[in-house]
Formats: C-alpha cells, structure tokens, sequence
C-alpha cells in the first residue's frame, strides 16, 4: 500500500473528503518525521514504534582503493514491529 491508496481507504472508510484524508496522512506523517528529528521516540501500542539510533563514528574501508576512512558518526530512524501486529503476522 502506498500513500494515495492509504488516502483512498481512508476516505471511503471514514467517508470524508479526498482532501480531508490528505491532510490527515499529512499531518500524520509531518509529526511523525518533527518528534524523530527532536530526538523522541513514536509509539503506536500494539502496531509499531519508530526510534532515531546514533551510531558513533568508526573505522572503516573503501572497497574500491582499500584506503583507510573514517565512517562520520550519524543518526538513522527505525521501526519496530509491536507485539499485536507480530502476532498477527505469524499467524
């Protein structure tokens, strides 16, 4: 499922306007991507999490020259499954 199918099942779901579910998955999606850039953590019980990981820097190798680089530290967001939805998966 990708964005515009998620707005059409909304729509028909909750029987609101096209541009109502828009803005809906917008704002959604909008808060999701400022709490992970403050720093918090998402958490939706019982379908996913989504946390940002800070990764420190390290040694590491070109593939192509085999010189010696060092990898910049960085921060990368991520998602965890929750509980329910595992279950539901593994069925």
């Amino acid at each position: 499922m990708n964005k515009l199918e998620l707005i059409d099942t909304l729509k028909n779901e909750c029987q609101i306007t096209k541009k109502e579910a828009t803005a809906i998955v917008d704002i959604f999606s909008d808060q999701i991507s400022t709490v992970l850039a403050e720093g918090d953590r998402v958490e939706i019980r019982g379908l996913c999490s989504f946390f940002v990981k800070e990764y420190k820097s390290y040694p590491g190798r070109n593939p192509k020259t085999g010189e010696s680089v060092t990898v910049a530290s960085k921060k990368l967001p991520l998602f965890k499954i929750g509980k329910e939805l595992k279950e539901r998966l593994d069925f």
